[in-house]
């Protein structure tokens, strides 16, 4: 199982798919799904579902294709490009990094985004972070002509150049760890669910502009109409230097459940796991000897906050892997961590029966 994690995740980190522009990486999704005999369905905003019959309540099992990035927003005379940032990119990140402008028809374009020569800053240049409106990408074309003969217009996709290598032992670093870490997980539970001969009714899905504005899972959502909503996404791994403040999640110390999780700022939303779903998940835990760790945290959100509002309500939790350095260049997780949320989901979806009680009651 680790190892096919292992694969599945740098095959899609190295598959871009900006917020919005998924396509790629669902056609890479679709294919490996039928090699497993199953048919897949895709709604019109990109969203990818596979689903299998079941008694007792109905089960979303999802995590989302995008990555966050850039579009272009201006091509100057020069052949130099400026953007809008999709999604929440750190500005503090961007200069010198490597990107990749999406090209519809032709080959992909390589640039960066520039970094002010250093003999050339003055001494309170050295310490600014500039916003990104100022800042430029070089694809290394003389002028615009050239820039749009290369099939690079306004709006067209940017995102930072795919990579991924592997650091330590069972240590991945790559471009869009989130949320393609949690892609790997719900590819490995379709190879489960596909040969099972009893369980639950389980919709698997692949959400689309989740870094956008959260919202891509939503008609989908609404579509189902789940009992049980189960998201997978990164949680934040506080055990750098610089996180320790955070919380106590530990990277190679197991899965993690989010207990709260709030925006804090733009958007005024959240998500506080059903106690059903938290017993659940701490019994099979226990039952599977899986460590199971805990986070609370503000400054984060996925598509969970607003599926879990669907109908009358879905019985609903953040589910996910720890992550170091979320939404940079390069983003870390641990491939055991993966495996334990793999094992705890098979073995979570097992004890949803018939029997099994959706009142908020115990």
């Amino acid at each position: 199982m680790k190892e096919r994690l292992k694969n599945d995740l740098i095959k899609l980190m190295k598959i871009p798919g900006l917020s919005g522009y998924e396509d790629r990486v669902r056609r890479f999704l679709q294919k490996e799904l039928a090699l497993l005999g199953l048919k897949t369905q895709t709604d019109r905003l990109g969203n990818l579902m596979t689903s299998f019959s079941g008694n007792g309540p109905c089960v979303m099992l999802f995590a989302h294709m995008d990555q966050l990035g850039f579009v272009v927003r201006k091509i100057e005379k020069d052949g130099f490009i400026l953007v809008e940032r999709l999604g929440g990119v750190p500005e503090k990140a961007l200069p010198s990094q490597e990107v990749l402008i999406l090209v519809e028809k032709g080959p992909d374009v390589r640039g960066l985004i520039a970094n002010k020569s250093h003999h050339a800053t003055t001494q309170s240049e050295k310490y600014q972070v500039l916003p990104y409106k100022k800042l430029y990408i070089d694809v290394g074309l003389r002028n615009a002509k050239e820039v749009e003969k290369a099939g690079i217009r306004i709006g067209s996709p940017i995102v930072f150049s795919p990579k991924s290598f592997e650091m330590g032992q069972d240590r991945i670093a790559g471009t869009s760890v989130d949320d393609r870490a949690g892609c790997a997980v719900v590819l490995e539970i379709a190879r489960y669910l596909s040969t099972r001969t009893k369980g639950p009714p389980v919709h698997l899905v692949f959400t689309v502009q989740e870094e956008y504005n959260l919202r891509g899972a939503l008609p989908i959502a609404q579509k189902l109409l789940p009992d049980i909503a189960i998201q997978l996404d990164l949680i934040m791994a506080t055990d750098t230097p610089d996180m320790k403040d955070r919380g106590n999640i530990i990277l190679g110390h197991g899965p993690a459940m989010s207990m709260f999780s709030f925006h804090g700022r733009g958007t005024l939303n959240g998500v506080i796991p059903n106690p059903k779903m938290v017993a659940l998940f701490e019994e099979t835990s226990k039952e599977l000897k899986i460590p199971l760790q805990r986070s609370a945290h503000i400054g984060a959100l996925t598509d969970l906050s607003y599926v879990q509002l669907v109908g009358e309500g879905v019985v609903s939790i953040d589910l996910g892997f720890p992550i170091r350095y979320s939404h940079s260049s390069l983003e870390v997780c641990d491939l055991n961590d993966l495996v334990g949320l793999t094992r705890l989901l098979i073995g979570a979806l097992e004890k949803v029966d018939p029997k099994f009680s959706l009142e908020r009651d115990f």
